[in-house]
């Protein structure tokens, strides 16, 4: 008895030194010192528009929570898929993310030759928010007062008006392409590079409507230049409530939510995706950033890694079909 208590002793130093080292192996993997260094936040998208606000805006606040700056980084180029490719090839270490948009359903039936898959290789981090499209006329247009008025007009004179987009494959094109769809009519859409140049010429009269982002329509509508008929989402506006949805105003079936979502590449820990996601959510719910989404029309989701994922597939089913049954491609 006494010599199996002596072993037992002499042994224990030896277990409780490997159980040290255990646990200082476990303290040193990348999860567990995450971040330790700078995290680079790509968005696909030139500066200045609501994706670029959001990623600054969230990126301010997460630098604060974690001890680490993000340093945001636009990479802009074929509706996306630069910076994506960009991402998809980073490696799977918790320092690379970004914010993008429904282009990430959509991208895929658009582009035949995509160089990367936006759900194989991408870890969802969460949806962020919605900014809703809104449907707006010119002030030229002073017998345009309501979507039935389009639909009518539209119906009058087939493929003879007009509606303007940021190009095509953009959600401000696959919006009109929803309604078309749904109202039965035929309406020609001119694609513009950007919302800049086609707001300008739906301000001068040269087309007809725009499903823009609110972001960019509502100084234009507060001006009066614009006339805001409908928005795009299943919900009002929370920036302009008195806008009525799509499905309000007749269109039964309509819902176009352009969403904004953060991935990180495939393969990173989860413990990370889970973090920074709770860094995400965390920050939505102060005051000063719920009013600068409330400025640039962003209505906030904060969704859970889990329900991004869950969400992109079947908003990459939902664009899919639309986009082949309108033979929309961009190659």
């Amino acid at each position: 008895m006494q010599r199996r208590l002596l072993c037992t002793l002499a042994a224990l130093p030896a277990v409780l030194g490997l159980s040290a080292l255990a646990s200082a192996a476990h303290a040193q993997t990348p999860e567990a010192n995450w971040p330790s260094k700078p995290i680079r936040w790509i968005v696909p998208f030139p500066p200045g528009g609501a994706m670029d606000a959001i990623a600054r805006t969230l990126g301010e606040k997460a630098a604060r929570t974690l001890g680490q700056p993000f340093v945001i980084e636009n990479r802009p180029g074929a509706g996306g898929n630069i910076g994506a490719d960009f991402v998809a090839k980073s490696p799977a270490d918790g320092y690379t993310l970004m914010i993008t948009s429904i282009g990430m359903a959509t991208n895929k039936p658009l582009y035949r030759k995509l160089s990367y898959d936006p759900i194989k290789d991408f870890a969802p981090v969460g949806v962020l928010a919605v900014v809703p499209n809104i449907l707006v006329t010119n002030s030229t247009q002073p017998q345009i007062k309501s979507v039935a008025d389009v639909v009518a007009a539209a119906k009058a004179a087939p493929g003879k008006l007009t509606y303007a987009s940021a190009g095509n494959g953009t959600s401000i094109h696959l919006a009109g392409e929803v309604f078309t769809s749904l109202a039965g009519v035929d309406m020609l859409h001119i694609p513009y590079k950007g919302s800049g140049p086609a707001v300008s010429d739906l301000l001068g009269g040269q087309v007809n409507y725009m499903f823009d982002s609110i972001t960019s329509a509502r100084p234009h509508i507060q001006s009066g230049k614009l006339r805001a008929l409908a928005v795009t989402t299943a919900k009002r506006s929370t920036s302009m409530p008195d806008v009525p949805t799509m499905e309000e105003a007749g269109i039964k079936g309509y819902e176009v939510s352009p969403w904004f979502a953060a991935f990180m590449p495939a393969g990173t820990p989860p413990a990370i995706v889970k973090k920074l996601n709770q860094t995400f959510v965390a920050a939505m719910k102060q005051p000063d950033v719920i009013e600068r989404f409330q400025a640039i029309g962003a209505e906030v989701v904060g969704s859970t890694p889990e329900e991004a994922a869950r969400h992109l597939q079947a908003e990459s089913q939902r664009w899919t079909r639309l986009i082949n049954e309108r033979g929309i491609h961009m190659d």
